[in-house]
């Protein structure tokens, strides 16, 4: 057993406490002041910031890998619009240096994946950020399904004068929506009548949890009408939905806050600290947090890794409390939040007995850009001191 010690707490879950935190066995075992426990190793923290270790909701760690060029290019698969089969876990280099600056920076899950060039990218894993296999670093697989909307899917796929306008995105979305509910129907026939289910799709296969509302569909969309056209695709078929990137939404969050709230769609900002290279992200906006806010909306803050880079997360939730978004909800944003968007809250984003034991002990406020982290842990191993 360890005990963190004399630290001051921020639990996300409860209010802060100066105090103590007991892990036994990767999991947090008690919280309290003056804990004592015979023959526990005794970590002092005095001082120091103690939260849950950092949730980013949306990037592409160990898809797009630092310094490697083509070799490390493993995110993005062009070779047709559709293509919900290909899984991130079968692309992750858990040995990517990123991984190591993103526990450096407190960050200790990521929800990571295919990026935006095809219409349906694929699937997203939820995954802590230390591990020698994929399989060491599972949370939940698979954690969505990509899909995509506006300029990236029209940049590749007119390039190949396969289709131009995002009409031709929505319809493509739509058909395979369509496809893959007769697909299911055709199975759960089979299966009534007793006879031979049909040949196996490997593809529709895969879109199979996205129809039944079993596994959410991780929709990137920037711009108000791409927003707008993923809401009314959702309300069609009556999809599990997180809304990513929502550049625009501030802009349209009045009109739309009703359908968000009868889809309980999550909704995951960022990146907010990159420049506007994009067309789509011109009205980007570092108050569009304090906005959601304002009305209301739970949301995450991304940082698109490797657009920010990971352990900058901290910093885009900092950006927003200084255009007046409350310091609470930006760290709300960063934990539980991000980690109930991306279905992982059971075991992280919080401080809480009987969850993991990842936590990021910084010296100062993670929000003063002077502070650096101290101590990273996760399953209660240390993995990153500087203590």
């Amino acid at each position: 057993m360890e005990i963190l010690k004399n630290g001051k707490i921020i639990p996300m879950v409860g209010e802060p406490y100066e105090g103590d935190i007991a892990i036994e066995n990767g999991k947090i075992h008690a919280m309290g002041v003056n804990l004592d426990y015979p023959n526990a190793e005794e970590i002092n923290v005095s001082g120091c910031f103690v939260l849950p270790g950092f949730v980013d909701a949306h990037c592409h760690i160990g898809m797009w890998e630092d310094g490697i060029g083509f070799e490390g290019a493993d995110g993005n698969d062009s070779y047709k619009p559709v293509t919900p089969e290909l899984r991130a876990i079968d692309g992750i280099n858990p040995f990517d240096n990123c991984f190591t600056e993103a526990r450096a920076g407190g960050v200790t899950s990521v929800v990571t994946g295919p990026g935006s060039a095809n219409v349906i990218g694929g699937q997203f894993v939820a995954m802590k950020t230390f591990g020698r296999s994929i399989e060491d670093m599972t949370i939940k697989f698979p954690a969505a399904m990509k899909a995509a909307f506006g300029e990236n899917p029209k940049r590749v796929f007119s390039a190949q004068k396969t289709f131009y306008t995002r009409m031709s995105i929505a319809s493509q979305l739509r058909g395979t929506l369509l496809d893959t509910l007769e697909y299911d129907r055709s199975i759960k026939d089979a299966k009534q009548k007793g006879e031979k289910p049909p040949k196996i799709d490997h593809s529709l296969e895969a879109m199979l949890p996205v129809v039944r509302g079993e596994l959410p569909l991780k929709i990137h969309a920037h711009r108000a009408d791409d927003i707008m056209t993923a809401l009314r695709i959702a309300k069609e078929f009556n999809l599990k939905i997180t809304l990513d990137h929502f550049t625009e939404g501030y802009m349209i969050i009045d009109r739309i806050k009703p359908c968000i709230d009868e889809l309980n769609a999550g909704i995951i900002i960022g990146p907010l600290l990159h420049e506007r290279s994009k067309p789509e992200v011109r009205n980007r906006s570092l108050t569009s947090a304090r906005t959601l806010f304002d009305n209301g909306v739970k949301f995450a803050i991304m940082t698109d890794h490797p657009v920010v880079p990971v352990q900058y997360l901290p910093v885009c939730a900092a950006l927003a409390v200084r255009e007046g978004l409350p310091e609470d909800v930006a760290l709300e944003a960063i934990t539980i939040n991000a980690a109930r968007i991306a279905g992982i809250d059971s075991r992280v984003g919080s401080l809480e007995v009987g969850k993991d034991a990842d936590i990021a002990v910084f010296y100062g406020h993670p929000f003063d850009f002077r502070s650096r982290c101290a101590m990273t842990l996760i399953n209660g191993r240390i993995v990153h001191d500087e203590l």
